[in-house]
């Protein structure tokens, strides 16, 4: 944390992280925002392409996306990459480390980006002298977990063209909850990776996205993504308006 950080910039800066559920339990008093100094260790900067963690590396503690984002992956043992995640601001990698204590995956820098450290030692003492952030870990952890576990699932059941519609529609909420157009985004994966973290090749990609903006559902501009009938493509991969 910034030596001199003020509480209203704080709250400023946190507002959006889900690591807020840990860092504020109880609602930030003077005592709370030294608890949390202690907590949040260096901020680690990422060039695009950077590795923030391999697998086999030891978990040394959790990391909060402050700005930018990055993918996680894991090799198949063909050697090919599969995606497992795309991580934006205010959201947590490391948990794939929780159960074993190592890394099973990498997590990588789509763009240049910025994360905040919750070093694990520091993480579990203030956890024990805590009772309520301990308890906010607990259901963090399992909210998380349980999060990723139902969108693989719901992956796994729907068809090509249901599983882009899904993973779009995502994005642009998740985009929207941090006060960005859920609408028009940037997409800051490539079109192999989407596939890979769907189940799908690039061609299909590629071609599931021209069949879409060919139906007036989207439009695509290079990387640029603008959903133009979110209601249809609710309709598409079976979710209500």
């Amino acid at each position: 944390m910034d030596v001199g950080v003020t509480l209203p910039s704080l709250k400023s800066v946190c507002a959006t992280c889900s690591m807020r559920e840990l860092c504020m339990p109880i609602g930030l008093s003077d005592t709370d925002l030294a608890h949390i100094d202690t907590l949040v260790g260096a901020r680690t900067r990422l060039r695009k392409g950077e590795t923030l963690y391999r697998a086999g590396d030891p978990l040394t503690g959790l990391f909060a996306v402050r700005v930018g984002s990055l993918k996680t992956a894991v090799l198949a043992e063909d050697g090919r990459e599969q995606v497992a995640g795309f991580h934006m601001s205010g959201e947590i990698v490391g948990l794939d480390g929780m159960g074993t204590e190592w890394h099973v995956s990498h997590a990588v820098a789509l763009e240049d980006s910025e994360v905040c450290v919750m070093p694990l030692e520091r993480l579990e003492k203030l956890a024990h002298d805590m009772p309520t952030l301990q308890r906010n870990l607990r259901r963090f952890l399992a909210r998380e977990i349980g999060r990723q576990q139902s969108v693989m699932l719901m992956l796994g059941s729907m068809r090509a063209e249901e599983r882009l519609a899904a993973f779009l529609l995502d994005l642009g909420a998740r985009y929207r909850r941090r006060g960005y157009s859920g609408s028009e985004f940037v997409l800051r994966m490539t079109r192999e990776e989407i596939g890979s973290y769907l189940g799908l090749t690039l061609e299909t990609v590629s071609r599931l996205l021209s069949r879409f903006q060919q139906e007036g559902l989207i439009r695509v501009q290079g990387r640029g993504v603008t959903l133009l009938d979110q209601p249809a493509l609710r309709e598409l991969c079976g979710r209500k308006a």
